[in-house]
């Protein structure tokens, strides 16, 4: 995503620019970016991002919902998730909940409870070898081969995900039928209660190809999935496939019981108010909010009860409950707007005190003590503290330039 009016700079220069430690712009594969309009999630509905990390199509999926509804972002791997986390951050999603989980374990917690499951499967990775070198010396046949199994295995518990009338999409960045239309097949055949849809079309796509795999059932009608050629499309390789489960489907939907947070106790609910007071002119719901250890979170509606599941983030993260003091996260200032914030300092992108910032170093700044949220062009950038005419710099350590 890129604010208006703002021209992408090379590659090479990308990692400096203010926009780009900032968060507003966000490095994404055009063709990975259509594996959310063709997943097409709607406000409102309960999503999952199965194997989520680094972020780049959850927060796409997350802007399309426009902040309503709950998106469940998980990713396996204790350190890929942190990744995610981070990215998730920088966006400011409001309605995401990050798990760290296995497929497995996330079906059997949940069972058919979401309208949308994404897999965006682990692969050969064959397809973006143009943009990284390093997966052309990995590769190798049996990697395909034990690529396979492993999506078998994750396809199998996503199934168990998705409600009658939802929807499966799955996804790969490899050229190897035996991950794709292989994948897919050997998945319908043992998923009848599913089939295959015919997502719209763009410039650039083209079908599936069921003859590459020598032995195609035409009742799978897997040309209906969407393979994007480097050759014909912007961007890299891409295997995209939109499955719909039958309203028909003998599984029954979940409905699970929703979570009710324990009040928070007084002390860290005063200085909350407090900070709001000062800072804010607009109040989240008390109901929703909740204090998970030090972490001050607002709930997503209807967020069903966790336990028992290893969570990242339990929602949007506002801030963390300290000694006598509220601090706030970054991830709460990257989701405000200007007329959410009563103290706030507006640069621009050609400000040279935009780059101090994004450096940790001090500025001048009149006007109040308290939390500033520092903006440019309009959007939010971070944090900083005004004392005395001094305005610190409350960027996190890994975004500073």
């Amino acid at each position: 995503w890129v604010p208006a009016g703002f021209t992408v700079p090379p590659h090479s220069r990308l990692g400096k620019h203010p926009y780009y430690a900032a968060g507003l712009y966000y490095l994404q594969d055009p063709a990975a970016q259509a594996v959310a309009e063709l997943m097409d999630p709607q406000p409102g509905e309960t999503v999952l991002d199965l194997a989520a990390a680094p972020g780049g199509k959850t927060t796409h999926i997350a802007a399309l919902m426009k902040g309503r509804g709950l998106l469940v972002a998980n990713d396996i791997k204790p350190n890929r998730a942190r990744d995610l986390a981070r990215n998730i951050e920088r966006w400011g999603a409001r309605n995401v909940v990050i798990t760290n989980e296995s497929p497995a374990r996330m079906a059997k917690h949940f069972g058919p409870y979401f309208d949308r499951v994404l897999v965006d499967a682990p692969c050969s990775a064959d397809a973006v070898c143009r943009r990284e070198p390093g997966v052309r010396e990995r590769w190798q046949p049996k990697l395909v081969d034990s690529c396979a199994v492993k999506q078998d295995a994750i396809m199998q518990d996503a199934a168990r995900l998705v409600r009658p009338g939802g929807y499966l999409v799955y996804a790969t960045c490899t050229f190897a039928p035996a991950e794709d239309e292989g994948s897919l097949a050997r998945f319908l055949d043992n998923h009848p209660d599913f089939e295959l849809v015919s997502p719209p079309s763009f410039a650039g796509f083209d079908r599936g190809r069921p003859d590459w795999l020598g032995t195609d059932n035409p009742t799978f009608k897997l040309e209906r999935a969407v393979r994007l050629w480097p050759h014909k499309a912007p961007g890299e390789g891409h295997f995209i496939a939109v499955l719909r489960r039958s309203s028909n489907a003998s599984t029954q939907p979940v409905t699970l019981e929703p979570l009710h947070p324990a009040p928070i106790p007084k002390a860290a609910a005063d200085d909350f108010m407090k900070f709001s007071a000062q800072t804010l002119d607009w109040q989240p719901s008390k109901e929703r909010l909740a204090l998970m250890g030090s972490y001050l979170y607002l709930l997503p509606d209807d967020l069903p009860d966790l336990k028992g599941l290893r969570l990242v983030h339990w929602g949007w993260w506002l801030g963390t409950s300290k000694k006598n003091r509220f601090e706030p996260s970054h991830s709460f200032a990257m989701g405000l707007q200007a007329q959410d914030v009563i103290l706030k300092i507006p640069l621009s992108a050609q400000d040279p005190d935009l780059m101090r910032y994004l450096r940790g170093e001090v500025l001048s700044s009149s006007g109040p003590d308290g939390w500033v949220l520092v903006m440019v062009d309009g959007y939010p950038l971070g944090w900083g503290k005004r004392v005395q005419g001094r305005l610190k710099s409350h960027l996190p350590s890994w975004l500073r330039q």
